[in-house]
């Protein structure tokens, strides 16, 4: 069994990989080592590990590791190697989570041309074509936005995200929701149509939290079953155990 160790911006996850399942997944404010030791304790087939940070704790958490578990890595976009091309500029700023989509995305979609939409924190637009990962682009997440017009403004108020689907709000906190759940919504729809004029085939995927607002208004986009990260991460980590075998 794998464990991959997912730190985020503002949480840390577990997972307990089987094969290509999730046999176990638990999340904590941070990656202490009481935390870690529990989950090996718990899943005694644990033989390797790898762990990702956006958070630049990523080296002490694998040293905890290293202490319980056989092989253990940290990914570093710019040098862990990867079963796919990484054609980015600056690698060495490239967040983690972004290239582990990619290669996780890659792995269970396989097409040439994939367009990978994550709704977290920040919305993250990553391409891949060929085997090779191109880039993208990050703005503001939804939460982000609301917050910016409650903060920014002198009137407004704090909003959130809503399954409602209108073309016109009729009452200010109407106007707040729509006009960012759609400019989104339009923001992604013109990612896929420049996309698709360059590529006659396209597979576009969603993920991240606010995903599921975005998969009913956008039909043509596949909301992944599984989180693209995790897999990416578990399919870098047996690339790399394999490369050492």
């Amino acid at each position: 069994m794998n464990l991959i160790v997912d730190i985020g911006n503002t949480r840390a996850k577990a997972v307990v990989m089987s094969g290509v399942d999730v046999a176990a997944s638990c999340s904590s404010d941070s990656a202490e080592e009481q935390w870690l030791r529990s989950i090996v304790d718990t899943h005694r087939g644990i033989r390797r590990a790898i762990v990702s940070s956006t958070r630049g704790d990523g080296a002490a958490v694998c040293c905890v590791l290293q202490r319980v578990v056989e092989y253990v890595i940290h990914f570093e976009p710019a040098t862990t190697p990867i079963p796919l091309g990484n054609d980015y500029a600056t690698p060495q700023t490239l967040g983690a989570d972004r290239l582990a989509a990619a290669v996780g995305a890659s792995a269970l979609y396989g097409d040439e041309a994939l367009l990978i939409v994550d709704f977290g924190t920040a919305i993250t637009v990553d391409r891949v074509e060929r085997g090779v990962y191109l880039g993208g682009n990050i703005s503001p997440g939804v939460s982000l936005r609301f917050r910016a017009l409650a903060d920014y403004t002198a009137c407004l108020p704090l909003c959130s995200a809503t399954d409602d689907v209108l073309e016109y709000g009729r009452t200010t906190r109407e106007a707040i929701e729509q006009g960012v759940m759609r400019g989104v919504e339009h923001e992604i729809r013109g990612y896929i149509e420049d996309f698709s004029k360059k590529n006659a085939k396209i597979c576009t995927i969603f993920t991240g939290g606010d995903a599921k607002y975005f998969a009913m208004r956008i039909k043509n986009a596949i909301f992944a079953d599984c989180e693209p990260v995790i897999f990416g991460l578990n399919t870098i980590l047996n690339y790399n155990a394999d490369r050492q075998a």
